[in-house]
């Protein structure tokens, strides 16, 4: 996983609403958490959400037990202070998700659009894995996505694994089954596309 201080320089030279991978509404995000059907309280957390909108929306259709983690502080003060005294609702957790200790089944969905393909050693994959395999419920769900295989080498200046959905869905092997994958073309604050890969996954 890449430093603290590397994403701490991104969100505070760039700001929250010009990095690359910025979306006003994370529609596709938002669209496959309902195909879940998790139930409002049921818990989700947003893995490298950061600055992310998708917190502001699950907030407006009703969700709860919301939390969201990123490695930058400048990034969740960023989303803290949009959600206003919203933001008392969400709890804000400051980690790397291959090192810190989730609450043991804590949530029913897990969401992580952009931080998976930044995990470019096994180890950090595995340890990825097992964070998922200890906080998600059995029988929740588990939405990754990553660039997909004719997405971007890099990412802010760093190295990325791209995946096709079968590819990602094998780093994550048995556990896991397969409901779901759809594409994205993503544009960004500068006007280029990024072309990703979204899989859902029922954790059994």
């Amino acid at each position: 996983m890449q430093s603290k201080q590397h994403w701490e320089q991104v969100y505070t030279n760039q700001g929250a609403t010009r990095v690359s991978w910025f979306q006003e509404h994370a529609r596709q995000s938002l669209e496959l958490i309902r195909r879940t059907g998790v139930a409002r309280d049921g818990g989700v957390i947003d893995v490298g959400g950061g600055a992310s909108t998708l917190v502001d929306d699950l907030l407006a259709e009703g969700y709860s037990k919301l939390a969201v983690l990123d490695l930058s502080g400048a990034a969740l003060a960023a989303a803290r202070e949009r959600l206003g005294q919203r933001g008392g609702e969400v709890s804000w957790l400051l980690g790397d998700i291959t090192q810190i200790e989730l609450a043991r089944h804590g949530y029913a969905l897990w969401h992580d659009r952009a931080v998976f393909h930044f995990l470019t050693s096994a180890q950090e994959r595995e340890a990825y894995v097992r964070a998922v395999l200890r906080a998600v419920k059995p029988g929740g769900h588990v939405i990754v996505a990553t660039f997909a295989e004719d997405g971007p080498e890099k990412c802010s200046g760093l190295p990325v694994v791209r995946y096709s959905a079968d590819g990602l869905h094998a780093q994550f092997g048995a556990p896991f089954t397969l409901l779901r994958h759809e594409r994205e073309e993503h544009l960004t604050p500068a006007g280029a596309i990024q072309k990703f890969i979204y899989c859902m996954c029922r954790r059994e």
